[in-house]
């Protein structure tokens, strides 16, 4: 039936109200304590009438005196089971026998286990045990003094067992709310980690986008300008397909910036996927209208691979072309090379630029493109290498495993 909505029963209702108090107690444990000895005094006056002490004055007064240090027996359990002792020893000499009032030196005992250490713990209880033995010589019929020994101290060890398992469960979920703040600590911790690799992963892509597609536009608007005066046809093209890679780069940059957009309302179903191995073909396309002859060769069929792995081949190859425009002398051509197996994929970028007087300086290039290639080709348990080549030239290569999983994204 549609609105309905089952009530809680009884046993809920009691859980709830019994959750409720214990907040209660536990806020004003004074208060709820002075209230929990006038409930034990008061139950003890019915017994009080039906048989008057033979001292009224000391038996009603030892009656009160030995529940009023309870209002304090969770602030100074071990001080307040003292005064109890102190009274009850009072109680013995003056042949007062008090049942009701009895109850306050177990309800003191139960407070050492349940709020003090062990060892006042066993102070406590074997000086309860000496004064069973006493109460037991004294007022115990004769003929029955094991039994009644034996009934006290069953209800001496009882106090404090109770006593001793309620600290066990405070201290229980005490650890357990230490461990939950620790997890939620440890989970917000993670989401900064997992945000600042997010933050480096669009950092490289970003490096990649606009250095490859800078270099182009550059190398396409120098072709214009110097075919301008002669084929101004051709100039025209290069400023045409300039402005195409231009607009590309934008699109592809706010694809990747993206993910930094708060805005939940943002249509996911407008976003294009990251470009992977097919798109190879459209980057050395690029990269031969900018001017820099590229040879594809492959070998093997490419594997199914997770959307990240292909991304980051595609992405080694863009920075390592883009490396060659701006390192190799002018004349250089490259070749990128695809081998594939069911168990690997390999992909080599080699140049075949010669040895000039800056080569030693492009030997130590080793900028934040190559290492950002490598930590890239890493997180897909890849393996990379780039350096100079003996008859000169530059040489990238990449190792990847075929059955990687998809990249958490």
């Amino acid at each position: 039936m549609s609105g309905s909505r089952s009530e809680p029963g009884p046993g809920a209702l009691l859980a709830r109200g019994g959750h409720h108090l214990r907040a209660l107690a536990d806020r004003y444990p004074t208060a709820a304590d002075s209230a929990f000895a006038l409930v034990v005094l008061l139950s003890g006056v019915p017994h009080l009438l039906r048989e008057p002490p033979k001292q009224p004055v000391l038996g009603w007064g030892l009656q009160i005196a030995l529940l009023v240090p309870l209002i304090w027996r969770r602030r100074a359990p071990f001080a307040a089971f003292g005064v109890v002792a102190a009274l009850a020893l009072v109680q013995w000499l003056g042949g007062v026998l008090l049942s009701t009032g009895d109850v306050a030196v177990l309800i003191a005992l139960y407070s050492v286990a349940a709020h003090s250490t062990l060892r006042r713990l066993l102070v406590s209880a074997g000086v309860v045990e000496l004064g069973v033995a006493m109460a037991t010589v004294q007022w115990a019929p004769r003929g029955h003094l094991l039994k009644v020994f034996v009934l006290l101290s069953g209800m001496t060890t009882a106090a404090a067992v109770i006593g001793l398992n309620m600290r066990t469960r405070r201290a229980y979920m005490a650890s357990l709310e230490d461990r939950a703040a620790r997890l939620e600590k440890e989970r917000d911790q993670q989401a900064q980690i997992v945000a600042a690799q997010e933050r480096a992963r669009i950092a490289r892509d970003v490096h990649d986008i606009v250095t490859h597609s800078l270099s182009v536009m550059v190398a396409l608007t120098d072709g214009a300008a110097y075919t301008m005066p002669t084929a101004p046809e051709q100039a025209a093209d290069a400023v045409s397909k300039a402005s195409q890679i231009g607009r590309q780069a934008i699109a592809e940059m706010q694809r990747v910036l993206d993910v930094l957009r708060r805005d939940t309302s943002l249509s996911t179903g407008s976003r294009r996927p990251q470009p992977g191995l097919s798109q190879l073909d459209a980057l050395l396309t690029e990269v031969r209208a900018a001017g820099l002859p590229v040879e594809f060769v492959t070998a093997g069929r490419p594997p199914a691979m997770a959307s990240g792995a292909e991304l980051a081949i595609y992405r080694l190859v863009q920075e390592a072309l883009t490396n060659v425009r701006k390192h190799a002398p002018p004349g250089t051509r490259a070749t990128v090379r695809l081998a594939c197996t069911e168990t690997h994929l390999e992909v080599e970028i080699t140049d075949d630029g010669r040895r000039s007087a800056d080569a030693p300086a492009r030997q130590r290039r080793t900028g934040h493109g190559i290492a950002g290639m490598r930590e890239r080709v890493a997180v897909y348990g890849g393996l990379m290498q780039a350096g100079p080549l003996p008859d000169g030239g530059w040489r990238v290569h990449a190792r990847f495993g075929t059955s990687q999983p998809e990249s958490t994204r």
